[in-house]
């Protein structure tokens, strides 16, 4: 177990949590998704995300003046252009832990963008979504992505787009939790991973279809289209009795889910849920690379592994101590990871970067920030690699990983 203390701090907070003996990797996440004042979690308009289109420009999704917005940069994100807004009526924005707004570009220069707004009750809310087709010049209406509309759990959303141009979009559902509770059965544990299909640029949604129960609660999807069309989601799984470790099943655009099954083996038994969602990417050679967060007596911390059936290859430690929410993106067999450290001052940005698919490794340190920052994230572009990383002190900050 790693220095309570030392996390506690890289976290933001979570005294309490402490006190009452919970792992302090998690402690600011017991209460799935509300940071506690005074924190940089409390302060979580830093959330985003980017993605390069086919012709290099590189567009993030942000928040920017209480309005979910998008920014475009033509020079793999130097300089960026004016944000333009994607909801033009102000709505809440859950943009703590894992949750963030997404942004997914199509093949025909579609850009797609979700968030979550809160509702009325704790931990409930729906999954919003806007496209524009017009190179971001303005955006859709704000629709809900999914058919149910209970005032539940529907956050923590992932969106891809296959081959063929469908649009997936993912997320945590609270549903039947909810109705085993009505129905007075069993505890159910976690919640449920869910999704839509698009066959129409955004238009419409068709689903919900159900991936699979007994979900983490609060951790993020990873996706990753495939060339048979279908997209394969990694996220934390509750395995009975309290084993949260990790599942991977395919989605497929007619809704039929397909198997089911676990790949990650460090045993986590917690009754928490971390807010510490995994990372996913195929190399050339057809092998799933993973990068995730653990807390086991065996493990701890952040992890990387090749996954197969039944077990991991070359699984490794990522980093230090306070090693956090690390990402990854492969080109080829060069596979990138980039991550977070706190130091008890700045949060350090490292990367490490293998030329043969995680066999050997290189490691380095990109930026630096005393203040807040969000997660980092690994983008590839033509066999190269850049790490987005939105901070307060340098918003947007994208750097060249060699």
């Amino acid at each position: 177990m790693i220095d309570a203390k030392r996390r506690a701090i890289a976290l933001g907070g979570g005294l309490a949590a402490l006190a009452a003996g919970l792992p302090a990797a998690f402690a600011q996440h017991a209460d799935h998704g509300m940071p506690a004042k005074g924190t940089d979690a409390a302060r979580p308009d830093l959330g985003a995300t980017a993605a390069f289109d086919a012709q290099g420009v590189l567009w993030a999704a942000h928040k920017d003046g209480g309005y979910i917005t998008v920014s475009r940069s033509a020079d793999a994100g130097r300089s960026w252009s004016k944000p333009a807004r994607v909801n033009n009526s102000l709505e809440a924005t859950d943009m703590g832990a894992d949750s963030r707004p997404k942004i997914a570009l199509g093949a025909g220069g579609e850009i797609y963008v979700t968030w979550t707004r809160p509702l009325g009750k704790p931990f409930t809310g729906a999954i919003r979504f806007a496209r524009s087709l017009d190179g971001g010049r303005s955006f859709s209406a704000p629709v809900t992505v999914h058919a149910d509309r209970q005032e539940i759990t529907h956050r923590f959303d992932a969106m891809a787009v296959n081959n063929q141009g469908q649009l997936f979009v993912a997320w945590i559902d609270k549903r039947d939790g909810v109705a085993a509770a009505r129905a007075k059965g069993p505890e159910y544990r976690g919640a449920a991973v869910y999704y839509a299909v698009s066959d129409d640029k955004g238009a419409s949604f068709r689903g919900d279809y159900k991936l699979a129960e007994h979900s983490c609660e609060c951790c993020r999807i990873a996706l990753h289209p495939q060339d048979d069309g279908s997209v394969l989601a990694m996220w934390r799984h509750v395995f009975a009795p309290n084993i949260r470790d990790h599942a991977l099943a395919r989605m497929t655009p007619d809704g039929r889910p397909g198997e089911v099954r676990r790949v990650t083996f460090d045993d986590w038994r917690v009754d928490v849920c971390p807010h510490h969602g995994p990372s996913l990417d195929r190399d050339a050679d057809g092998r799933l690379h993973a990068v995730w967060f653990t807390q086991a007596l065996k493990n701890s911390g952040v992890c990387y592994g090749r996954l197969r059936d039944g077990g991991v290859d070359l699984q490794r430690r990522v980093g230090g101590a306070t090693a956090e929410h690390a990402d990854l993106a492969i080109s080829g067999n060069r596979v990138a990871v980039a991550w977070k450290e706190f130091d008890g001052e700045r949060s350090r940005l490292r990367a490490m970067i293998s030329d043969d698919a995680g066999e050997h490794w290189r490691e380095r340190e990109l930026a630096a920030t005393p203040g807040a920052s969000d997660h980092p994230r690994v983008l590839a572009r033509a066999g190269a690699f850049h790490v987005f990383w939105n901070t307060r002190r340098e918003p947007l900050l994208t750097v060249a990983l060699a």
